[in-house]
């Protein structure tokens, strides 16, 4: 569940339905967000199993990273136990990056752009590591303060030493806390979470809809947590599509563009 230092001051809308949730996701506009987590979402693969198996450590992390993602285990406790096996350097890290260029999902570029030709702001929001999706967000034309994910530390000599336990995404329900910290600060009228996993559900509320995502990993416990479960990018750039034709269509014969069923235009 979502921390007690979560603001809920205002009312929240949460769609109650399959038909509502992609309402919801058809009329985003400039004044809305959508936060896409990234391991196993954005990318094909889970960034720290991938680094283990770099650093010779991934059947190991693996083990970990299932129970992490199934909800069956407290995600810091999890992130602890497998940066502690793997203890990467700097150096092992810039390697890793500098070897494994980032594997986007298909699709996932034209839905990010297609929600950016709308003005939908759209955020990174991951218990990955910064340093890690930095690139990713390059790729993506989103602007690094719209990262949100965990800090490697290291010593003076470039030895790891630890994570930044203070922020918010190291901890279970912790991506509820950056959602209602993204839609506060940047006033969005609805927030929208897209992912894979149990800590991306955990962020609806305050995010107003969660999206599940099946197209990398097929999990049956995330996929009984949300009334719309994709399992791949195109259809949700379709629904967007769609909708943007018919709003033109309006437009050009010079017709009311209608509310919809949550009584709200784009």
């Amino acid at each position: 569940m979502p921390s007690s230092a979560i603001p809920l001051s205002r009312a929240i809308y949460l769609p109650k339905s399959r038909s509502q949730v992609l309402d919801l996701w058809s009329m985003l506009g400039a004044r809305d967000a959508v936060c896409f987590d990234v391991d196993s979402t954005v990318i094909v693969d889970e960034c720290i199993d991938e680094l283990a198996e770099y650093v010779g450590v991934g059947e190991k992390v693996q083990q970990v990273t299932n129970k992490a993602m199934g909800g069956r285990v407290n995600f810091r406790c999890a992130l602890r136990e497998r940066l502690n096996i793997i203890k990467p350097s700097k150096q092992q890290l810039y390697n890793f990056m500098e070897d494994n260029p980032p594997k986007l999902t298909p699709g996932i570029k034209n839905l990010v752009s297609t929600l950016q030709a709308r003005k939908v702001s759209v955020y990174l929001v991951s218990g990955g590591f910064e340093r890690t999706i930095q690139p990713i967000a390059d790729i993506l034309n989103i602007p690094h303060s719209r990262i949100v994910a965990n800090k490697i530390l290291f010593d003076d000599e470039g030895n790891y030493a630890g994570f930044d336990e203070s922020a918010p995404t190291s901890e279970s329900g912790g991506k509820a806390v950056a959602v209602a910290m993204i839609k506060e600060q940047g006033s969005h009228r609805y927030v929208m979470m897209v992912g894979d996993g149990a800590t991306d559900a955990e962020a609806c509320p305050p995010a107003n809809a969660f999206i599940g995502f099946g197209g990398n990993q097929l999990r049956e416990n995330i996929r009984q947590k949300c009334f719309y479960y994709a399992l791949d990018f195109e259809e949700l750039t379709v629904l967007l599509q769609e909708s943007a034709k018919k709003m033109d269509n309006r437009k050009i014969k010079g017709l009311p563009i209608p509310t919809n069923r949550i009584g709200v235009t784009p």
